[in-house]
């Protein structure tokens, strides 16, 4: 049927219709759900971040390394020095097979080869004061010493050296045994604690001394450390200084199946061998002594423990460990002090200069541009070498981070401060009578909190890579005798690496893992308290 508005009406039969569902009466469907927080919704936003998640957690395992290990660390770790065991690799008994042993890998004459075997051989003499009987070991068993520092021997090459040909073996050799026997001075007290010692654990060390007056002698100063170590007969002649020379005289090999070393002990009259001699005025019960030791035993004797160092030890002998520990320990505070400070003085600044605007902006912004201008390490330097002496490096270098390392946090809150001041919520709050500081503080400045608290903890790696650069350059010095900063670690390395790699190998490690996962950590917070992402699901 047409109607006069030209609409053509449709009669459609109802029967063509039905209802997908006549049984069930339909309702509104309800939907339960709970609010979530701002921080909440942040804190799942993160954990899906795995590379954040990862990073935080490789935060928190060195932090506890750095709180820990000086807390149980031993004695010895805290205040040893040992000048002989310096800058060597890591070594624990208890991981000795598994490559864990303090050895170097690396080309050996054959000579000093020689030697190493025979500081097994000697320290395995034994001598019985009350029959007067002298032992030496055989080749198999000086091999296979507990004190032998040749752990095996895996080439051989013969190299042209001066125009002679010199026999060459790539060895692995436990530094620390290869230390060997040592000439030293102490007490009559001392001297007899370690006899009653040696008694009481059976294990040995004191060693007869040599008689440098013998003509087999190499000719080794006693005040060299390898002195000790050359007690048998030797080779003077200039193609073969220094080899063993058996019974007859003849220079003996590495290789040969014979090898014996023949001793050039200091005897007395009776033909016995002389273990000490007195050095100095007084007598037998007063005078200072002359003795020779085996230096892996006595460091046994003085801090009743065998030298284990998960890190080996650093350029002065301490342990690399506890010394690295001690470091992060140094940079973790004096980061997040310097983060929490730049945060409360950013975030006043800046919210001073964004909610008044204005005059008060434009003369705190020029402010801020004169002390940006001025480059850190001109205030680092100048501190440290002026108040450093009246407050300690730590604090002048505080003083340092902190007088410029503000201003990023502060031009941060001031834009956000701009953006949310106008706001409706706050011309409310500002129409009921809010106070200033009110509707700064409770209104506009929780806008700002995700921004500042990405850009705080972002500080954090930039004050831990500051703090170690300049320690590296020796512009700084954070440490003392027993404590020492990561950059100081590595620049104590940088003339020794080659020698002894471990040493820039495990700080280095430790900065880069810290500057990585920081980064890693704060990127991840700032995805997270980003106010566009709130509610997304990724």
């Amino acid at each position: 049927m047409e109607t006069n508005d030209n609409v053509v009406e449709r009669n459609i039969d109802p029967s063509r219709f039905e209802f997908v569902n006549d049984q069930e009466r339909l309702h509104d469907a309800k939907f339960e759900t709970k609010p979530i927080g701002y921080f909440k919704d942040a804190m799942i936003r993160f954990r899906k971040n795995k590379g954040s998640v990862i990073g935080g957690v490789i935060i928190l395992l060195l932090v506890i390394y750095a709180l820990l290990v000086p807390l149980f660390s031993s004695n010895v770790a805290k205040n040893i020095s040992e000048k002989y065991y310096a800058k060597m690799g890591p070594r624990l008994t208890w991981a000795y097979n598994i490559g864990v042993n303090g050895s170097q890998n690396k080309d050996y004459n054959e000579n000093l080869l020689l030697n190493y075997v025979a500081m097994g051989w000697g320290a395995e003499y034994h001598y019985d004061e009350t029959t007067g009987q002298e032992t030496f070991p055989d080749l198999k068993q000086a091999k296979k010493s507990y004190y032998q520092p040749l752990i095996k021997t895996t080439g051989h090459v013969v190299k042209s050296q001066g125009g002679l040909d010199k026999d060459v073996y790539y060895a692995n050799v436990d530094e620390y045994l290869a230390v060997g026997f040592i000439n030293m001075q102490m007490s009559v007290e001392e001297y007899n604690k370690i006899l009653n010692w040696q008694k009481e654990k059976n294990i040995q060390i004191l060693y007869p001394l040599i008689d440098t007056s013998h003509p087999d002698y190499l000719g080794v100063e006693e005040s060299n450390k390898i002195a000790g170590n050359y007690w048998y007969r030797v080779s003077k002649q200039r193609t073969s200084k220094g080899a063993p020379l058996d019974e007859s005289g003849n220079i003996m090999k590495y290789g040969d199946e014979n090898l014996h070393f023949i001793d050039i002990f200091l005897r007395n009259v009776d033909g016995k061998p002389v273990f000490y001699k007195l050095v100095g005025s007084g007598d037998e019960t007063t005078a200072s002594r002359m003795v020779r030791v085996l230096y892996y035993n006595y460091y046994r004797f003085l801090y009743n423990t065998e030298p284990n160092y998960v890190f080996g030890t650093d350029s002065n002998g301490f342990d690399l460990s506890y010394r690295m520990a001690t470091g992060m320990r140094i940079s973790f505070i004096l980061s997040v002090f310097v983060s929490v400070i730049n945060f409360v003085i950013g975030a006043i600044y800046g919210a001073i200069e964004g909610y008044y605007g204005g005059t008060t902006d434009l003369v705190m912004e020029r402010i801020s541009d004169i002390l940006a201008d001025i480059p850190f390490v001109v205030v680092a330097t100048l501190f440290n070498l002026h108040l450093a002496k009246k407050v300690g490096p730590f604090v002048s270098l505080l003083f340092a981070f902190v007088m410029t390392g503000w201003i990023g946090t502060a031009s941060r809150v001031r834009s956000q401060f701009y953006r949310f001041k106008n706001s409706e919520y706050v011309l409310a709050a500002r129409t009921l009578g809010a106070r200033d500081a009110r509707i700064m503080w409770k209104h506009v400045f929780p806008n700002t909190l995700g921004t500042i608290i990405t850009s705080s903890v972002l500080v954090i790696p930039s004050v831990i890579f500051s703090e170690s650069m300049l320690s590296y350059l020796n512009i700084i010095s954070l440490g003392t005798r027993t404590t020492t900063s990561l950059g100081t670690l590595l620049s104590e390395a940088s003339g020794l690496w080659t020698q002894s790699p471990h040493l820039m190998i495990f700080p280095a490690i430790v900065i880069s893992l810290l500057m990585i996962c920081f980064n890693l950590f704060g990127n991840g917070l700032r995805d997270a308290f980003n106010p566009t992402l709130r509610g997304a699901d990724e």
